[in-house]
């Protein structure tokens, strides 16, 4: 038994609320549960509605597994349950008073829950070293309408979580979305390995430097190879010469240190996400879309957003991947594949947050661009589909990742409409 247990147990009613009585024999008529609280501070749940004793009440609803636990966490010297109105529990265990010494209205909820419902809670979501998910061998029961809509709720949640990063940025960049669109979309080009080093070469260049240098390709990459430490190496190349050549001349231009660039990672890469490779086309793509940031925001389909990213390197690493190195020679274009990622990890999340930042809604644009993309290939991807879960775009993987990270691995069964509809449909047939 926990805490969370008893108060989906609350907030749905599933309890005898038809003749409830407090721990001292006084009548309890249930008007409204009141709304959860979703802070980690203050009562469960607010604005409560009850009859107690034939008299009226409003107010907050707090519950426990134990009468006395409400001494444990001091509720009795902090102000924020004065209001309390009914004090929820498993065990009754100890009277409760408020901090002016009135005692609260308690109800002992075990004595009203049916058995079953409790034994069919425990037989699902009890999880075990050996389960991947509590409800792993009962998911496939769960109807597909029950699953998508929750796959999209989902997808939206993931959306919030990425916001937190994305208000960071924009925080510490004096509220500039130009430049944290850069800083976003400069970490997605360094991939898992090089994502930090690939920020931190972002967050060392001023935006309005990138925006100055961008008409000239060759000056924008000389200031990003520049600034990321790999032009410290002796070559003969003309190509190389030049850009140092030219970075030399921006660093007393524009008075640039890059002490605080992480240093970029080769080992175990594929040769195609050198970090070599992937600033020469963030530079192309700067060069060659100067008002990125507005064209971005601007595009609302696929189309449009592969026509923006169809860029590739400088000729010089049509046959190199590294400056000392030659190798056949192949164009290094953006892959579809790799746009995808920039579209689900930055584009997407940022035009959320923009939209909501000027009081617009772009779900429906987000949701159908995300439908339309291949769905990602992961072990949390591949494990859900072989429990039948329907996994058929980008949408649907992006909410399995939120859904195993958030709610299958903290056991929030309750919280989760998957677990709600399962418990719902146990008890029921039961």
């Amino acid at each position: 038994m926990n805490e969370d247990f008893l108060q989906y147990l609350w907030k749905y009613k599933k309890f005898n609320f038809l003749d409830l009585k407090t721990t001292d024999q006084k009548e309890i008529i249930l008007k409204q549960v009141g709304e959860q609280n979703q802070s980690q501070s203050g009562p469960d749940f607010f604005n409560a509605q009850l009859v107690i004793d034939h008299q009226r009440w409003a107010g907050n609803v707090e519950i426990h597994l134990k009468s006395s636990d409400w001494y444990i966490h001091q509720h009795e010297i902090d102000s924020s349950y004065d209001n309390v109105i009914l004090h929820v529990v498993w065990e009754d265990d100890v009277e409760v008073f408020r901090k002016n010494n009135t005692r609260i209205p308690t109800l002992k909820l075990k004595d009203y829950v049916d058995k079953k419902l409790i034994d069919t809670y425990q037989n699902f979501f009890q999880k075990t070293s050996k389960k991947w998910i509590s409800c792993e061998n009962n998911i496939e029961n769960v109807d597909s309408f029950t699953i998508s809509h929750w796959q999209e709720r989902l997808y939206l949640e993931r959306l919030e979580e990425k916001s937190v990063l994305i208000k960071e940025i924009l925080q510490n960049s004096a509220n500039n979305w130009e430049a944290t669109f850069f800083k976003l979309l400069a970490k997605n080009f360094g991939l898992n390995v090089n994502n930090e080093a690939f920020l931190s070469l972002a967050e060392s260049i001023d935006f309005s430097i990138v925006r100055k240098c961008s008409h000239n390709l060759p000056t924008i990459e000389a200031l990003f190879f520049g600034q990321s430490g790999l032009l410290d190496i002796d070559a003969e190349e003309k190509y190389v010469r030049d850009l140092k050549q030219e970075y030399h001349f921006l660093q007393n231009k524009f008075s640039l240190n890059n002490q605080g660039v992480l240093p970029f990672q080769f080992f175990r890469l594929r040769p195609p996400n050198f970090p070599t490779i992937r600033i020469s086309q963030l530079a192309n793509l700067y060069h060659r879309t100067p008002q990125l940031f507005s064209r971005v925001i601007a595009a609302s389909t696929l189309e449009e957003f592969y026509v923006i990213f169809e860029v590739e390197t400088t000729n010089f690493w049509r046959n190199h991947y590294t400056f000392t190195k030659e190798s056949p020679s192949r164009k290094k274009r953006l892959t579809k594949s790799f746009i995808h990622l920039i579209i689900i990890n930055t584009i997407l999340p940022l035009k959320f947050l923009f939209a909501k930042s000027n009081a617009t809604n772009a779900e429906d644009e987000l949701l159908k661009i995300m439908s339309q993309l291949p769905a990602e290939k992961n072990t949390i991807v591949s494990k859900y589909t072989k429990l039948g879960v329907t996994v058929s775009d980008a949408m649907h993987s992006q909410a399995m990742i939120r859904l195993k990270k958030t709610y299958c691995d903290q056991n929030a069964c309750l919280s989760c409409a998957i677990g709600n509809y399962l418990l719902n449909k146990a008890h029921s047939l039961g």
